[in-house]
């Protein structure tokens, strides 16, 4: 019995540790479950920032697609090796773009402009950081103003170039319609002094 007793004094002594144990283990996942519902809420305070940025960011791309939109100007973005990164609506108008041809050389595209050395130029705007802008033709007698930037990032690191087309069409009509005038004119002139 006194046997019995001491082996149960000792199961006991043993039972205790292990419940001693068991309550430190308790108290530890008790603590890990307290810091994980901390984090939790970290997680949760960042999660509304972050979709809170992306909705402005949404707003503002919407803002610049619809900016660019409205002016009727066409806009062509390309990166360092000239490979198409974006372009507005009304872009298929002068090259056959479509928007698998995000990443393709704008060289491979085929395009409606009189102007085979646009890209040479664009590459010299890229070294030289100097814009270029020429009035060029068409091939269905269309004219605009190509303008092609160096494109700088916020951090006025160049990324880049950018090209825009503003038609021009009306006002080289009119310029052709006052030469004529004007070349009438002149004839009157020179045929009424003699």
């Amino acid at each position: 019995m006194q046997s019995s007793q001491e082996e149960l004094k000792s199961a006991n002594e043993e039972l205790q540790s292990t419940n001693e144990e068991l309550q430190s283990t308790n108290e530890e996942l008790n603590t890990s479950k307290e810091e994980m519902q901390a984090m939790n809420e970290e997680l949760h305070v960042v999660n509304a920032e972050q979709l809170s940025k992306m909705d402005e960011l949404s707003r503002v791309n919407d803002d610049m697609r619809n900016l660019l939109n409205s002016t009727e100007i066409v806009t062509v973005f390309l990166d360092n090796q000239l490979h198409v990164r974006r372009f507005t609506s009304g872009a298929d108008t002068l090259f056959r773009l479509i928007a698998s041809d995000v990443g393709r050389p704008l060289s491979d595209i085929a395009c409606d402009l009189l102007y085979p050395e646009m890209t040479k130029e664009a590459r010299e705007v890229l070294r030289t950081l100097v814009f270029s802008e020429k009035q060029i033709a068409t091939t269905d007698g269309r004219w605009f103003l190509v303008r092609i930037m160096p494109y700088r990032t916020n951090e006025d690191v160049i990324n880049g170039v950018v090209i825009t087309f503003s038609s021009i069409t009306a006002a080289k009509a009119l310029e052709a319609e006052l030469r004529a005038e004007n070349a009438r004119l002149k004839r009157l002139l020179e045929t009424g002094e003699q």
